[in-house]
């Protein structure tokens, strides 16, 4: 139990401390922006917000993920990632078109941005990635929590070299473009995390089957066990990341209810789909039927 609590513990810790220097490096940012009127400072600040806001995810699961489910929540808090996932998704779209046809405007009529400023904002912003990178390097593959809280940072610290590029740009060639093209350079690093998040959050919501799983060749795996006569009404899930669920109605030769082979038949069920596949499904609700059963149970009531 101590060991277990151990390893929970040290990630937490490192998510709170990389949360607490990207809120400071957040606070830094929109400071900068409001001051020097950048477009790329304000935009990777929004950047920053969801990297905030992932973070802070990221730490609430790791907290819930150790509550029990109750007779109100049979699985938890576990589908609260993916209520985040879409509020980050919304946030992250916003962002990034507003950057996209602001920094058109701007390419047309480039704001004078003082460079000093924007470089000092920038190098802050960097600095505080960098810190939090070397804090979540060692636990970044612990879960999956904190690998998306990883690759978040690493992003953010791309947005903060192009800030920097950006201020070097102008105030070396007084080229008042370059705050522009950075925003607009994080605006295309946004969107495709946004699609990501999407396409995710939908398809766990939509009750989409989990990626990798067939569940074709799931069937005819099933079908070669002995005694399976048919599989039908076979469901497959996804209840949050890493949790997988399957269901299947299944009709079996009728002696199995006679000599007592029901209880041996579903351990050979529940192992083939937890072992058998790409996707291991742990959870697995199997009903077994004997052929008879087929003949009244769509009628209503049964």
């Amino acid at each position: 139990m101590g060991h277990d609590h151990d390893h929970g513990a040290a990630p937490q810790r490192r998510l709170v401390v990389a949360l607490a220097i990207t809120a400071t490096v957040l606070v830094a940012e929109v400071v900068g922006a409001a001051l020097t009127r950048s477009l790329s400072l304000l935009t990777d600040a929004a950047h920053m917000l969801t990297d905030v806001a992932g973070l802070t995810m990221a730490l609430v699961a790791a907290r819930l993920a150790i509550r029990p489910a109750d007779e109100r929540r049979t699985w938890g808090f576990r589908r609260a990632e993916v209520i985040s996932a879409q509020w980050q998704a919304a946030i992250l779209l916003a962002v990034g078109v507003y950057a996209l046809i602001d920094g058109v405007r701007r390419l047309m009529q480039p704001p004078d941005v003082p460079s000093g400023a924007l470089l000092v904002f920038g190098i802050i912003g960097l600095a505080g990635n960098l810190v939090s990178l070397a804090v979540l390097l060692s636990h970044r593959d612990v879960n999956l929590n904190l690998r998306a809280a990883f690759l978040e940072v690493v992003n953010d610290a791309l947005g903060s070299v192009a800030v920097i590029v950006s201020a070097v740009l102008i105030g070396t060639l007084g080229w008042l473009r370059a705050d522009a093209v950075a925003a607009m350079v994080i605006a295309v690093l946004i969107i495709p995390r946004t699609l990501v998040l999407l396409r995710f959050s939908t398809t766990v919501l939509l009750e989409s089957t989990p990626k990798g799983l067939d569940l074709t060749e799931v069937r005819r795996h099933l079908l070669e066990i002995d005694q399976v006569l048919e599989v039908h009404d076979l469901h497959a899930s996804t209840i949050a990341t890493g949790l997988p669920v399957l269901s299947a109605h299944v009709i079996v030769e009728e002696e199995c209810f006679r000599t007592g082979t029901v209880p041996g038949l579903l351990d050979t069920l529940q192992r083939c789909v937890a072992e058998h596949f790409p996707v291991s499904v742990a959870h697995s609700t199997f009903q077994l039927e004997p052929p008879r059963h087929r003949d009244h149970e769509d009628m209503p009531g049964v």
